[in-house]
């Protein structure tokens, strides 16, 4: 096959399909031109991408944009069928870690006292390791007030793992109950009454290094769209 990329734009899908399929981790325009000589222009790159995820479209694969790039993963709908292929399901996040994220998402930059305040409770740790650690959250700054506290938000892989590009499209408070401001104690009823934070779960399971990206369960009713919960090694954090 003479493949002519660069003057063919069918030439051009077929090098893009062949590596987003084979990437574990969603690509960006800046990582796809890294394949071409000369590379091309990044609308060039966008009228492309657009024209495979139409191709795809109606199949069991599908092409999307997130926060980190673009991937193909596989559809919600299929989920029921792919679970089958898995013995082991992953561990649920414990409600402390979902209220602790929930409330970097849409507060931040916030820094831990910003959480404790709100949730009325010290915040352990271990929490903040634990969405650290799958990437979910980093420091961004720190406060300038004695002691420096960090203030932490939310990556664009957090973004990625719930199917968004932007934190613009995170769900209206209201969906999910609302948050109060730092200055009050109580942690918001809705979510504790009704335990409306299974939303900030999706149910995205990894089955290791996945070709086809993320396999997304979208739970009844999901708020956040795709909520997620990750299957990952660690044990759940209380």
């Amino acid at each position: 096959m003479n493949l002519q990329p660069n003057d063919n734009p069918d030439d051009l899908k077929l090098v893009l399909e062949a590596a987003l399929l084979a990437s574990p981790e969603p690509l960006t325009l800046v990582d796809l031109k890294r394949m071409f000589e000369p590379a091309p222009a990044s609308d060039v790159l966008r009228i492309a991408l657009d024209g495979l995820r139409e191709a795809w479209l109606g199949r069991g694969i599908e092409l999307v944009q997130v926060a980190d790039g673009w991937r193909f993963q596989t559809r919600p709908e299929m989920q029921p069928w792919i679970s089958r292929l898995k013995d082991e399901k992953p561990p649920r996040y414990s409600r402390a870690v979902l209220e602790t994220l929930a409330i970097i998402a849409y507060r931040q930059p916030v820094t831990r006292g910003d959480i404790e305040d709100i949730r009325g409770v010290s915040v352990n740790p271990n929490i903040i390791k634990t969405l650290e650690e799958r990437g979910w959250i980093e420091a961004i700054g720190h406060r300038d007030v004695p002691g420096r506290p960090a203030l932490f938000g939310t990556t664009s892989h957090f973004l990625s793992d719930l199917g968004l590009t932007s934190l613009a499209e995170l769900p209206p408070l209201e969906e999910l109950g609302t948050l109060v401001v730092p200055s009050e104690t109580a942690l918001i009823p809705e979510l504790r009454e009704h335990d409306t934070l299974h939303a900030l779960g999706a149910i995205i399971e990894t089955a290791g290094q996945h070709s086809f990206g993320a396999i997304i369960e979208v739970a009844t009713p999901a708020p956040f769209g795709a909520v997620i919960e990750i299957a990952v090694a660690a044990t759940e954090t209380h």
